[in-house]
């Protein structure tokens, strides 16, 4: 005899369709939900960036983490109309079930006219809904529906070897504390990271490698 409590995980384990997430899923009473904050120059105001996950087949080979609803808090009002719509529609697709990782770049894409801004680290967002994307899409890395861009361990020498490289013909107060990367360093276009400088003749990224010469 099955556990009720059990039931649907084992129906899953019997070979039924595994649960999918679409419009006729109804919300549960509870979310599992994660609060970033986005600080921005273009802001008075921190931005809190809330997403809250279902959980689909608990317990079984099929389950899986996905969006279900997000939502944008902040004491400054003067952008709410734009922000619950942006909000409502990044829920509606979440609720759709499929592919939502294509919101990532939609959003990345976004470009204030009035220009951009740089984080804390060089890190260039061209837009407050830019970094809404970026939001979005550490959090679907966290969850296992994108896969993440770290440098492998080839990379990772290559890239610690050229810092050190720049320290020893700089000298080690050329990097500022914190940072990680010296005063004065051009954007990188691969990366979008205020991390380029010249090391041998050549501009050289310090945060992805990305090199040119002459």
């Amino acid at each position: 005899m099955v556990d009720e409590r059990l039931r649907p995980a084992a129906e899953a384990e019997a070979g039924k369709p595994p649960e999918q997430l679409d419009e006729h899923l109804e919300r549960p009473e509870m979310l599992i939900g994660v609060t970033y904050k986005i600080k921005s120059p273009l802001f008075e105001h921190a931005l809190y960036v809330t997403i809250n996950d279902i959980l689909l087949n608990a317990g079984t080979r099929f389950e899986q983490r996905r969006p279900f609803e997000i939502f944008i808090n902040s004491k400054g009002m003067e952008h709410f109309q734009w922000i619950v719509a942006l909000t409502r529609i990044m829920s509606a697709v979440f609720r759709k079930g499929g592919d939502c990782t294509f919101l990532v770049e939609e959003l990345k894409a976004v470009f204030d006219p009035r220009g951009g801004y740089l984080k804390k680290g060089g890190v260039y967002m061209p837009s407050i809904v830019a970094e809404i994307g970026a939001v979005l899409e550490r959090h679907l890395i966290a969850i296992g529906l994108l896969h993440g861009h770290a440098p492998d361990e080839v990379q990772r020498r290559y890239l610690a070897e050229k810092r050190a490289a720049y320290e020893a013909s700089q000298g080690a107060a050329a990097l500022e504390p914190g940072e990680g990367f010296p005063p004065g360093a051009q954007l990188c276009g691969q990366c979008h990271t205020q991390s380029v400088v010249q090391l041998e003749g050549c501009t050289t990224c310090l945060n992805c490698g990305h090199s040119k010469c002459g």
